[in-house]
């Protein structure tokens, strides 16, 4: 099966012989990625843990990052959100035009969790990192494996800088956002390209290299 390649990460998605979705899923079970993201985050834990020359837990601050990091003396090292990315933004180009991003290279976050993340970055100077998992993208992913792109906050800030409002998106409120009474799914997202990001293997030495400076 061959994927018409454009450039790192991008494929020309007229040509694909799976198509993902052809347009971008409007259904967002919020419960499905909560337990995907859960699901690697515990897995990012448990190998972390297993080199012995660090400690990760789940973070107990409110609003704070997933992933709390701290080295053998309990001293914080870094912080790390996990991001679930099991969709493929087909509409991107036709819906924002400016974004300057094609399907195959986008993931996505909640905007006010980006912004918090740059102000926590700034108020603990502790290093702040995002990681994505992304999975369901045939033309980058094999269909038997999960990939993961991760990056500082404050490089990302610079990329949000750059861009501003091009790369944000507001959609419809849908009846899956609520859950028990509450709403939980991210309507305001912001975007940016695997290409922006860097490939982390999550078991090699280089991964706890680039999460401690």
């Amino acid at each position: 099966m061959e994927f018409k390649n454009i450039w790192i990460n991008v494929f020309d998605c007229s040509k694909c012989p799976i198509r993902c979705d052809w347009v971008s899923k409007w259904v967002y079970i919020f419960e499905n990625d909560v337990s995907f993201s859960e699901r690697y985050e515990q897995l990012i834990i448990d190998t972390i843990n297993k080199t012995w020359k660090y400690k990760a837990h789940k973070c107990e601050l409110e609003w704070y990052p997933d992933i709390e990091i701290t080295d053998l003396s309990d001293n914080v090292v870094s912080y790390l959100e996990v991001k679930a990315q099991q969709r493929t933004f087909m509409a991107v180009e036709r819906i924002l035009p400016d974004w300057d991003l094609k399907p195959s290279e986008t993931v996505a976050l909640n905007l006010s969790d980006l912004l918090r993340y740059f102000e926590i970055k700034d108020e603990v100077n502790v290093p702040v990192f995002l990681i994505w998992v992304l999975k369901n993208r045939p033309c980058i992913v094999e269909d038997w494996e999960v990939k993961f792109y991760m990056q500082h906050a404050g490089f990302l800030k610079k990329v949000y800088e750059y861009y501003w409002d091009k790369r944000r998106f507001r959609r419809e409120s849908w009846k899956w956002d609520v859950v028990n009474g509450q709403h939980k799914w991210v309507v305001v997202n912001y975007h940016f390209s695997l290409n922006e990001l860097i490939e982390v293997d999550i078991k090699s030495e280089n991964f706890l290299k680039i999460l401690i400076p």
